[in-house]
């Protein structure tokens, strides 16, 4: 294979906390940092949330607007995805931050459980999010925790609430949702080709499924994530020690495939991003 595959760092996501890897950065000046290195690792996408001092979850735009300032002046050209997650906020609160204008955003298109509770995106919300995405011009990132979240996503494509080609994310592994089961990924693959032909996708692992995702995802031609959010472990006896060291176990991987690992510029390309 010879079509680069794009790195998507998770850098820092919502759950972990320091006492479950001290590598996990939270603060903004942590953050930037720890994606400079994983950007120099090869990480072509960051995927972004913010925290409080305390190192809850948050939502504040002014907040993310800070970390959207540092990392596009220490990792110039890398392509920023901010997360309208619902564990950073409640309903509209998840968007505030979409004035800002990254370059991509999150955008969950349907409910399913989470190992606690229920994630909910009711249809309203998920319109209004998308429509906001449109109005500041940011690609969302389809996050796909189910086989119908790509039927809703092609549905919301089709009516021009979000347009086209897609970029959706496979998201298995996380506890009461979709598990890492390889026939259902490459029937996933299946769907999207089939019913919006040109799509362009990526597989994102939870936890010991992290390794696995990655692998499954550059042999079979897509586009993976990694990161601190997902999976705080570098194996069942070791944490990981950095963001930009998850970055290089999948550029080792994109190696043995034989997939070059996708410069900012070809990862900008691929997406249909403006250039820098």
């Amino acid at each position: 294979m010879s079509n680069p595959c794009i790195i998507c760092v998770a850098i820092t996501g919502s759950l972990p906390r320091k006492e479950n890897n001290p590598a996990v950065p939270i603060t903004i000046e942590e953050q930037i940092e720890s994606t400079q290195a994983a950007f120099e690792a090869g990480a072509s996408i960051a995927h972004c949330h913010v925290r409080n001092e305390d190192q809850t979850p948050t939502s504040d735009p002014e907040t993310f607007a800070r970390l959207l300032e540092g990392l596009r002046k220490h990792c110039p050209g890398m392509i920023v995805q901010l997360s309208t997650g619902g564990r950073s906020g409640a309903e509209r609160e998840r968007g505030g931050m979409l004035p800002l204008k990254p370059d991509m955003a999150s955008l969950s298109v349907g409910s399913n459980n989470f190992p606690t509770r229920v994630y909910e995106n009711s249809p309203d919300l998920v319109d209004w999010l998308a429509s906001e995405m449109l109005t500041y011009d940011i690609k969302p990132e389809i996050e796909a925790f189910d086989l119908s979240h790509i039927h809703q996503a092609v549905n919301l494509m089709k009516q021009g609430k979000i347009q086209a080609p897609l970029y959706v994310q496979f998201v298995m592994g996380v506890k009461n949702a979709m598990p890492a089961d390889k026939p259902t990924f490459d029937f996933y693959i299946e769907t999207l080709e089939r019913l919006a032909p040109g799509s362009q996708w990526c597989g994102a692992g939870v936890g010991a499924n992290q390794l696995v995702l990655n692998e499954w995802s550059i042999a079979a031609g897509g586009h993976t994530r990694t990161g601190l959010e997902d999976n705080v472990r570098w194996d069942k006896e070791s944490l990981a020690p950095s963001n930009a060291a998850l970055v290089e176990r999948v550029a080792a991987l994109c190696e043995k495939y034989k997939r070059p690992v996708a410069t900012w510029q070809q990862a900008r390309e691929i997406l249909g991003l403006k250039a820098v």
